[in-house]
């Protein structure tokens, strides 16, 4: 890639890196599921609404698929 992409829609920026072509549906899901909550920690308004939906579970889930879908992107490289 040529350029850099100054957005925060992760569906964009996935789309605008041509990974979405590379990547499993598990991962393609994953990215659709964190794309409310990227955009609702950006606004403090929302973050009260946020934090009622993460469980500590829902955490480790997060965290644990960020980890191996950036450990993915890295290898793309």
């Amino acid at each position: 890639m040529n350029y850099k992409l100054y957005i925060h829609n992760l569906i964009r920026l996935n789309e605008g890196c041509g990974l979405e072509k590379l990547m499993t549906e598990e991962q393609l899901d994953f990215i659709d599921m964190m794309m409310p909550l990227n955009i609702e920690a950006r606004y403090p308004s929302y973050k009260d609404e946020l934090f009622k939906t993460l469980t500590a579970e829902r955490c480790r889930y997060i965290v644990e698929t960020t980890k191996k879908i950036f450990v993915w992107i890295k290898d793309k490289l």
